[in-house]
C-alpha cells in the first residue's frame, strides 16, 4: 500500500539483522578458529566459517528480497527515496576514504620512507638499511642477514607492466561505465530491450575484468615471484588491486541482480533508485581503477 505524501514508511520488525549477526559471528569466529589450527586445518575446522558464510548469503537474499518486494509494492515515497540516496552517498564516501588510506600509504612510501632509507636521514639509513637504493618499483628485500633471519622474504623478478592486461582492463572498465549509462538512458525512456541488452554487456565486461585480473595474479605468482613479501611495491600492488578486484566482483554481482530485475520488468522511468545505486557504485569503482592504473602500473614504467 502506497503511503501518502508527507508520511514515512516504517517497516515491520525484522529477523534479518539477527540472522546477519549470527552469520558474521560464525564467519569471523570460525575463521579465527581455522587459523589457530595451522597446518592441521581441514574441512572440519573450516565448517563454522563456511556455515557462517552460507548464513550471510541467505540473509542477503532474504533481506534484499524484502526490500525489493516493498519497493515494487509501492510502499516507498519520495522521503524514503531521499534517505536511500543519502545512505548510498555516505557509503560511497566511506569507500573513497577506504581507498584513500591505501593511496596515502603508497604516497608515504614514495615521499618519506624511501628518501629516509636512502640517506635523507643518515641515522635511519645507517641503522636500518645502509645498502638501500631509492628506486621505484622497490622489489628487493632488506639485507642478506635479514633475508637469512626472515626466509619469507622473496625478491621478485619484475613488476607488473601496464601492457597488456592492465591497459586492456582499463579499456574494459571505462567501456562498462558507458554501457551502464546507456542502460540508464534506456530505462528512463522505457526502452526495455535496449536496457536489458546494455545491462548484459556491462555484466560481461565486469566479469571479463575479474577473469583477466585473476590471470594477472597467476602470472605474478608463478612467473615473476611477486608476492606480498616482495618489497614495498608488491605490498601496495596486491593491497590496492586486490581490494579493488573484490569491489569489482561485488559490483558485478550487484549488476547481475539488477539485470535480472530489469528482465523481470522491475524499475520504472520515474522510480528506479536501485538501478541508480548500482550505477553509482560502478562509476566509483571505475574512477578508483583509473587512479590505481596510473599510480601502480604507469608510474613504475617511467
Amino acid at each position: 500500500m502506497a503511503h501518502a505524501k508527507g508520511s514515512y514508511y516504517l517497516p515491520d520488525p525484522s529477523h534479518w539483522p539477527l540472522v546477519g549477526s549470527l552469520g558474521l559471528f560464525l564467519t569471523l569466529g570460525g575463521f579465527g578458529f581455522f587459523l589457530t589450527r595451522g597446518e592441521h586445518a581441514g574441512w572440519a575446522q573450516a565448517a563454522p566459517m563456511l556455515l557462517g558464510f552460507a548464513i550471510i548469503i541467505y540473509m542477503l537474499f532474504g533481506w534484499f528480497g524484502t526490500v525489493v518486494r516493498e519497493s515494487e509494492g509501492g510502499k516507498y515515497n519520495d522521503q524514503v527515496d531521499v534517505s536511500f540516496r543519502m545512505g548510498m552517498m555516505w557509503f560511497i564516501f566511506s569507500e573513497v576514504m577506504f581507498f584513500a588510506a591505501f593511496f596515502g600509504a603508497l604516497f608515504y612510501i614514495w615521499q618519506f620512507s624511501m628518501p629516509w632509507l636512502s640517506g635523507g636521514d643518515v641515522e635511519t639509513h645507517n641503522q636500518l638499511w645502509n645498502k638501500f637504493s631509492n628506486a621505484w618499483p622497490m622489489l628487493v628485500t632488506p639485507t642478506a642477514a635479514m633475508d637469512a633471519a626472515q626466509s619469507t622474504f622473496r625478491n621478485a623478478k619484475d613488476f607488473i607492466h601496464a601492457w597488456p592486461i592492465p591497459t586492456i582492463n582499463t579499456i574494459i572498465l571505462i567501456s562498462s561505465s558507458f554501457t551502464v549509462t546507456f542502460a540508464h538512458w534506456a530505462l528512463k525512456t522505457n526502452s526495455r530491450t535496449k536496457l536489458n541488452l546494455w545491462m548484459l554487456v556491462t555484466v560481461v565486461l565486469g566479469a571479463t575484468f575479474v577473469i583477466l585480473q585473476a590471470m594477472e595474479y597467476s602470472h605474478a605468482y608463478k612467473e615473476l615471484d611477486l608476492t606480498l613479501n616482495s618489497g614495498g611495491y608488491a605490498t601496495a600492488f596486491f593491497m590496492l588491486t586486490g581490494f579493488h578486484g573484490l569491489h569489482v566482483t561485488i559490483g558485478t554481482i550487484i549488476l547481475t541482480v539488477i539485470m535480472f530485475r530489469c528482465i523481470k520488468g522491475h524499475f520504472k522511468p520515474e522510480h528506479h533508485f536501485g538501478f541508480e545505486a548500482a550505477a553509482w557504485y560502478w562509476h566509483f569503482v571505475d574512477v578508483v581503477w583509473i587512479c590505481l592504473y596510473v599510480l601502480v602500473y604507469v608510474i613504475p614504467e617511467t
